[in-house]
C-alpha cells in the first residue's frame, strides 16, 4: 500500500513537471533548431566553389591585363612606329570581338594591301598594289571622257566647244595633249556646264574613283570631298613650284606623279619629271574657281601618257 502511494506520487511529481504535450514540443524545437543550425554550414559549403571560380576568374583577367600591358610597352619601346599602326587598327573592327586583337598580326600578312600602310610593303608589293589601284582609277577614264562629250552641245560659245571637241579627239586617239589645249579650256571648267557645283552625280562619282577617293556617298559630300582634296592638290602644287622639281629625290616625284594621277611606278625618273612639270604649269595658272578643270587633268594629263597604258 505504502509502495503504490509511493509510485503514484513519483508518477505525479514526473508527471506535472513534464507533460506528453510539452515533451513532444521540445523535441521539435531542437529539430527546428538542429536543421537552423545546420542551414548555415550547408550554405557556406554550397557557396564556396562559386568563390573559387570567381577568384580563379578575377586571377586569370588580372594576369592578362599584365601581359598585355607588357607587350604593348614592348612594342612601343622597340617598334614605335608599326605600334602607331598596331593600336589605330585595333580601335576598329578587329577589337570588338573579344580576343580578336590576336588576329591582327594574321590579318596584316594576308591582307598587306588593305592593312597596311606603304611603307611596310616590299618593293615588289609596292608594285603590284600601285599597279592595282591605278587600274581601279583607269576604269573610270572612259566614263569621263563620255561626260565631257556629253556636255559639249551645253556649252554656249563656239569656240570652247572646238576645242573640247578637239581635246576628247586627241584623247581617245591616244595623242597626249598639250598645255594650252588643256588651258584653253578654263572658262568651260569654270562656269556651267563643267564648273564644279554644276557636275551632274554620275559625273562626280567617276571623278572620285579617278581620284581614288569612295564613290559611296551622297553626291553633296562627293563633291565637298573632291573641292576639298583638289584645293589640298592646287596648294601643294604651288608650294612644289617656288620649291623647285629639282629638289625632289626620284621617290619623292614617282609619288607626286602618282598623286596627281600618272601611274610612275613603270616610267623613268625623267619623264616623270618632265610629266610633273607639264602639271605644275597648268595648276599654278589655274584660279580657285577654276579647280575643275585641274580635277579632269588627272584624266586629261595622263590618260596617254607614256606608260599608262599598262
Amino acid at each position: 500500500m505504502a509502495l503504490s502511494r509511493v509510485c503514484w506520487a513519483r508518477s505525479a511529481v514526473w508527471g506535472s513537471a513534464v507533460t506528453p504535450g510539452h515533451f513532444v514540443t521540445r523535441r521539435l524545437q531542437l529539430g527546428r533548431s538542429g536543421l537552423a543550425w545546420g542551414a548555415p554550414r550547408s550554405s557556406k559549403l554550397h557557396l564556396s566553389p562559386k568563390a573559387d571560380v570567381k577568384n580563379l576568374m578575377s586571377y586569370v583577367v588580372t594576369k592578362t591585363k599584365a601581359i598585355n600591358g607588357k607587350y604593348h610597352r614592348f612594342l612601343g619601346r622597340h617598334f614605335p612606329r608599326f605600334y602607331v599602326l598596331y593600336t589605330i587598327f585595333m580601335k576598329g573592327i578587329i577589337s570588338i570581338p573579344p580576343f580578336a586583337n590576336y588576329l591582327v598580326f594574321l590579318l596584316m600578312y594576308l591582307f598587306p594591301r588593305q592593312l597596311l600602310i606603304r611603307h611596310f610593303w616590299t618593293p615588289k608589293q609596292q608594285t603590284d598594289f600601285l599597279d592595282i589601284y591605278h587600274a581601279f582609277r583607269k576604269q573610270s577614264h572612259p566614263e569621263i571622257i563620255s561626260y565631257l562629250e556629253k556636255v559639249i552641245p551645253l556649252i554656249s560659245d563656239a569656240g570652247l566647244r572646238w576645242h573640247l571637241t578637239d581635246l576628247c579627239t586627241k584623247i581617245q586617239r591616244g595623242t597626249h595633249p598639250a598645255i594650252h589645249d588643256i588651258l584653253a579650256l578654263r572658262e568651260c571648267f569654270s562656269n556651267h556646264p563643267l564648273g564644279m557645283n554644276q557636275l551632274q552625280a554620275l559625273h562626280v562619282k567617276a571623278l572620285s574613283r579617278a581620284m581614288l577617293l569612295t564613290s559611296y556617298l551622297p553626291p553633296p559630300l562627293l563633291r565637298h570631298r573632291l573641292k576639298t582634296h583638289t584645293a589640298v592638290i592646287h596648294q601643294l602644287d604651288k608650294a612644289l613650284a617656288k620649291l623647285g622639281i629639282g629638289q625632289l629625290t626620284t621617290q619623292e616625284v614617282k609619288s607626286a606623279c602618282y598623286l596627281r594621277g600618272l601611274n610612275s611606278t613603270h616610267i623613268g625618273e625623267d619623264r616623270c619629271r618632265t610629266w610633273l612639270g607639264e602639271w605644275l604649269q597648268i595648276s599654278c595658272s589655274l584660279k580657285e574657281a577654276e579647280l575643275s578643270l585641274l580635277l579632269h587633268n588627272v584624266v586629261l594629263l595622263s590618260t596617254n601618257y607614256l606608260g599608262t597604258r599598262r
